[in-house]
């Protein structure tokens, strides 16, 4: 699995002023979130693999 980012170098990332989360937090330490878009629900789920996949 990767590293974890360092908060001030997604800070650099964010620098265009993308908003920049960390999945990990999103799902409090789990592996799954629910992630709303006008009135749709969608999961986000982080794999064994370290992988991110969005489905509605």
């Amino acid at each position: 699995m990767n590293m974890p980012l360092d908060p001030r170098s997604m800070m650099t990332l964010a620098a265009d002023q993308t908003p920049c989360h960390d999945a990990m937090l999103l799902t409090e330490g789990g592996n799954l979130a629910r992630i709303v878009l006008n009135d749709q629900v969608y999961s986000l789920r982080i794999t064994r693999a370290g992988k991110l996949i969005l489905t509605k």
